[in-house]
């Protein structure tokens, strides 16, 4: 180049904005020339402003939410198979469902005190009656379901007041299956993009789980000679519970991905084989009798389920520190609505 090259308008002869490309144009144009340069520009990776979430992630205690999902839905489901066993003469196995159902909802409501702080702040949940408001719905649910499993248990190892104990089982199974998934409801309902994005199927994942778990217990405790109908229970909960858990993992997409990482993937995988392994054995002893056969399986059954909500839990939390989670289905949704 020489001095008459240049001109008040620049260099004669240069094209501004495409001799000196950058990033990574420039990375890719290099990298085909065999020079192996690096882009002078890095390329963009996903954050939000300063690095915080984008959703503020859920602040509950694990061992105290995971244990109240878990808890309420071994609850609702043991007092449907309290109901059958009753109206089908199974005495021993009633008496183990009620008892069952009884201790784990007290447990539950326990769990879930501890995590409020002090009793008063689940009273105050009562000062109101809200239909839009899962949480106001299951606290009135929760104070209207635990009296009755407790006299439902009550009259049956007393043995008196028989229609009283009658009229409660029959209550108490009444409001078992929504015991039993109002949680799922509860969490669909957040923010949070792993539980908001299974609202579909979640409720299905949950009462699946709540009935392998009532049937584990009567599995493990309960006389063989009687538990034909949790055998039953175990082998049909097992099937909604991985079929439904497939097919919402498949249809969320991107949002599912924490369920495929880390702990909560250890968990679910966990709870996968835990609740296949015990649905097989309750269906094995049923044409075998073993005794030892039917509590482990009734035990793999009770840990399957509560891997389960462990792992649904943790998964969430996950989702939630994650931008990319929020923000991109969101654009996916307004892409396709453009289009």
């Amino acid at each position: 180049m020489s001095d008459s090259d240049v001109t008040r308008e620049g260099v004669q002869g240069a094209h501004p904005g495409r001799d000196a490309p950058t990033g990574g144009r420039a990375g890719r144009r290099r990298k085909r020339r065999g020079r192996g340069e690096q882009p002078m520009v890095p390329d963009a990776q996903f954050s939000s402003y300063y690095g915080k979430p984008v959703v503020k992630k859920p602040t509950w205690k694990p061992l105290d939410i995971a244990g109240y999902l878990y808890l309420g839905g071994l609850a609702g489901a043991s007092s449907l198979l309290a109901a059958g066993a009753h109206v089908t003469e199974r005495p021993h196995l009633a008496r183990v469902a009620k008892l069952g159902a009884a201790g784990a909802i007290t447990l539950s409501l326990g769990a879930l005190v501890h995590d409020l702080g002090r009793p008063a702040r689940f009273v105050n949940m009562l000062r109101v009656f809200k239909p839009t408001s899962p949480m106001n719905v299951g606290s009135w649910l929760l104070a209207g379901y635990a009296p009755l499993t407790m006299a439902a248990a009550a009259a049956d190892v007393a043995g008196r007041y028989r229609v009283m104990g009658a009229g409660a089982t029959a209550a108490a199974a009444a409001l078992g299956p929504a015991v039993a998934t109002y949680t799922a409801v509860l969490l669909s309902d957040t923010a949070v993009p792993s539980w908001h994005e299974g609202y579909r199927e979640l409720p299905f994942v949950f009462a699946g789980s709540s009935a392998t778990a009532a049937a584990g217990l009567a599995l493990a405790v309960g006389p063989m000679a009687q538990t034909g109908p949790a055998r039953r229970m175990a082998v049909c909960g097992a099937a909604l519970e991985l079929g439904t858990f497939h097919l919402m993992k498949h249809r969320m997409g991107l949002v599912a991905e924490p369920y495929e990482q880390g702990k909560p993937h250890k968990l679910l995988r966990a709870a996968e084989l835990l609740t296949a392994g015990g649905a097989a054995l309750a269906a094995y002893t049923g044409r075998r009798p073993s005794r030892a056969l039917g509590a482990a399986g009734g035990l793999a059954l009770l840990a399957g389920s509560a891997a389960l909500r462990f792992g649904v839990f943790h998964a969430g939390v996950r989702s939630a520190e994650d931008p990319k989670y929020t923000v991109m289905p969101q654009r996916e949704r307004l892409a396709a609505r453009s289009g």
